[in-house]
């Protein structure tokens, strides 16, 4: 990801900006995998109530049976939802299905962001819809949900690039 100040970095801390149910918590952002006594270092050091992983769109996108990927992440993330904390694990739509094979969805305080890139959504015109789907017909869901573009544009989710400046980078 590009972004001015974030260069090789690991760790940073801030307020929730998004609108998840951590919005608002003092949270510790984590880039890529790193090692549970750092990242509970930082989360008891710096007074934090959520801990958000993948930060900066730094989860790798693994095919759903690339076990070591995941494994890899879910050690990681694991340890801290057992223990209480509420987690968020920032990755791709595409990753969803490898997501659901995982032990991080059987936890209430996981917090799956689910990341849709959609660029040019102001172009798109006042009809577009999105169709959450299945990956194949009658496959895992009942059936499918329609969404107008436009009402999904609700200015109380909005978060503007601005808000996420405010962070202080720990490592």
């Amino acid at each position: 990801m590009n972004r001015e100040g974030h260069n090789d970095i690991r760790f940073f801390v801030g307020t929730e900006v998004e609108h998840t149910p951590a919005y608002g918590m003092r949270t510790l952002f984590v880039v890529g995998v790193q090692s549970i006594a750092h990242i509970m270092g930082f989360a008891i050091d710096n007074q934090v109530e959520h801990i958000y992983f993948g930060a900066n769109q730094s989860f790798p996108n693994p095919q759903v049976n690339d076990f070591p990927a995941w494994n890899s992440w879910e050690d990681m993330i694991g340890p801290f939802l057992k223990e209480g904390w509420l987690c968020t694990l920032d990755l791709d739509v595409a990753c969803v299905e490898g997501l659901a094979e995982s032990t991080l969805v059987e936890h209430n305080n996981f917090i799956p962001m689910i990341s849709v890139k959609l660029p040019y959504m102001k172009l798109l015109g006042y009809n577009a819809t999105i169709k959450l789907d299945d990956r194949d017909f009658a496959a895992t869901n009942p059936g499918v949900w329609c969404h107008n573009l436009h009402d999904l544009q609700n200015r109380d989710r909005y978060t503007a690039w601005s808000r996420y400046t405010k962070d202080k980078v720990i490592a």
